[in-house]
């Protein structure tokens, strides 16, 4: 015992295999769905595990991840020996990330050793990070009597709770409110710069959630902690040499869903509050259909469960790229699913639960404006940012468009860009672009950086697409900023280290993959000569653009509401039906 010893952090850095990973959580995804699903549901039906299945697994992928590292450390696993808590801390906890709203929940290894079979006695549910935000929850107070009442008779109710979400939305609201169709705009975002603020057009509605609808703490039903109370045998899991427990991962989720964590992961007593408040909506205004650019998170499950149960056609807008590893839950709800290209019909196909889906290549109506954007007007903001006191002016521009990672991940993307760009001859500048979620006190010590290269960060709210057109190249992991920037024949590199996901855009020709600074330099001094202009096959395969998407939307929208949607158009892709066991709650009567 004194010489095989390894830290936590050493076995979290082991490596995993990812398709082993998603196996043993969609089993235990699965386990728990049998055992657990029936206990609590909303008043509407839909059972909590299907409203909230994508926090949960996310907390349980952080559970397999430490499970699986045990395995991966030899010396546990020839001989896997009992795990003791440490003292007083708590069993889930909240990692670094760099966006202001949204916890990234984790599993701490007290909370692995619980889940194994150890007492907890002196052990919270949540850490003490975790108790301190919610202390800074506002408190719940009563809903205002029907906000409901004042709206109008729409045909076409939108959900947002991220500006992507109605940047994404509102084209197509507009393109509605000119054939004089009314829609309402329902805000669900807590976080003020996610909301939207300005004036809507004549025939668009915009209406905000009240603002006490998140602050209700409170989880579903859970068994005792008495472990005393408990009749043995306890269901388990297997997982490699551990066996899991189910009611004691089924605490965990409970504990987690207590929290008020605003619209992005909300307790389940609020869940209940915004389910009440959104039928009222829907009674008042009975529109047709209800669309939403997410509807696999809390919210978006909810909403189509909701719209489904009283026979609204639902429309779901993808509004960012999709791979297979983008999603926490590889699941879409809605009837329609509008996708941007050719390449999301396969997973559309294959993550439809719908009966009757249907799936368009309709392309993104945020997208419609790319066109109009001023390249010149940018070229002249991105100058400005990198000008110095005393005269110096790179000679090329790289925009590097960033996710909200966790500090350690952005610091690694960081470094890897300025040891490309030091490798250049030419003289280049870097321009930051934070995700509009993101803190920007997370590029501090990057600015601080001893480096000839010039590194400069955009206001956050005029962000990549206020930036991109102006650039030489554009850098980004996963951001949808590369599609745009693919779209105004932008030169992408997708960057992160090798293993990393990206948005794939590089298999289709049209961006390159750098996985190290030699990639980055050599990308960026290949710019050095002109670079031929995508083919139309590779651009429609990541995004269809014509500039009229937002039109062509809202023609489904209209067209399904009173004619058979199967004679929409020749860009419908007919998806095969709903995969074997729909989640409880799913448009369906609850099991």
């Amino acid at each position: 015992m004194r010489s095989e010893h390894i830290t936590t952090s050493g076995l979290e850095a082991l490596p995993l295999d990812r398709q082993e990973l998603n196996t043993h959580v969609e089993s235990m995804m699965s386990a728990l769905e049998q055992y657990s699903a029936h206990r609590a549901v909303t008043p509407g039906g839909a059972s909590w595990l299907y409203v909230h299945h994508v926090p949960v697994r996310r907390l349980v992928t952080q559970l397999v991840r430490k499970l699986m590292a045990l395995n991966a450390w030899p010396p546990f696993a020839e001989a896997p020996g009992r795990m003791t808590l440490a003292p007083y801390e708590g069993m889930i906890d909240v990692r670094q990330r760099s966006s202001r709203e949204y916890r990234p929940y984790t599993v701490t290894w007290s909370g692995v050793a619980y889940i194994l079979g150890a007492s907890a006695q002196y052990n919270p549910m949540q850490s003490t990070r975790l108790r301190k935000l919610s202390a800074h929850s506002p408190e719940a107070k009563p809903f205002p009597d029907s906000t409901s009442e004042i709206l109008p008779k729409t045909e076409v109710v939108a959900l947002s709770w991220s500006s992507r979400h109605w940047q994404s939305l509102l084209p197509v609201l507009e393109e509605l409110a000119r054939d004089g169709r009314r829609s309402v705009l329902v805000d669900l975002a807590t976080d003020p710069t996610e909301q939207r603020s300005a004036p809507m057009a004549d025939g668009i509605s915009l209406l905000p959630v009240p603002a006490e609808a998140f602050a209700a703490s409170g989880g579903p039903p859970n068994p005792t902690l008495d472990d005393k109370k408990i009749e043995e045998p306890e269901p388990t899991v297997r997982l490699g040499a551990h066996s899991v427990r189910l009611r004691r991962v089924e605490q965990l989720a409970s504990a987690l869903l207590a929290m008020a964590g605003g619209c992005t992961q909300q307790s389940w007593q609020a869940t209940i509050m915004v389910e009440r408040w959104f039928e009222e909506v829907l009674d008042s205004t009975r529109p047709h259909t209800v669309i939403v650019s997410n509807d696999t998170s809390p919210l978006g499950a909810l909403a189509v469960h909701a719209s489904e149960r009283r026979g609204i056609s639902t429309v779901h807008l993808q509004h960012g790229a999709w791979t297979e590893e983008t999603v926490a839950w590889p699941a879409l709800h809605s009837r329609h699913i509008v996708v941007m290209g050719e390449r999301d019909v396969v997973l559309a196909n294959a993550w439809a639960r719908h009966p009757d889906a249907e799936v368009h290549v309709l392309g993104q109506p945020r997208f419609d404006a790319l066109a109009g954007l001023r390249r010149e007007t940018q070229r002249q903001y991105l100058k400005k940012l990198l000008a110095t006191g005393l005269g110096r002016r790179p000679e090329r521009i790289l925009v590097w468009a960033c996710q909200p990672f966790g500090p350690d991940r952005l610091q690694a993307q960081a470094e890897l860009l300025l040891d490309g760009l030091e490798g250049v001859e030419e003289d280049w500048g870097l321009v930051i672009t934070p995700h509009p979620v993101q803190s920007t006190d997370v590029f501090d010590d990057l600015l601080q950086r001893n480096s000839r290269t010039l590194v400069a960060i955009a206001d956050r709210r005029v962000g990549a697409r206020g930036c991109l057109a102006g650039a030489d190249a554009l850098a980004s992991a996963h951001s949808t900023c590369g599609i745009e920037a693919v779209l105004l024949n932008i030169p992408v590199l997708e960057i992160g280290l090798p293993g990393e996901r990206t948005l794939r855009l590089a298999e289709h020709g049209i961006a390159r993959r750098c996985s190290t600074a030699e990639d980055i330099a050599d990308a960026l001094t290949a710019l050095r000569t002109p670079q031929p202009p995508h083919t139309q096959a590779a651009a429609d395969a990541v995004c269809r653009w014509r500039g009229n998407s937002a039109t062509d939307i809202a023609q489904l929208i209209v067209g399904q509401a009173s004619t058979d949607a199967a004679q929409f158009d020749h860009t419908r892709h007919d998806a095969p039906g709903t995969a074997p066991g729909l989640p409880q709650g799913e448009g369906v009567p609850v099991r």
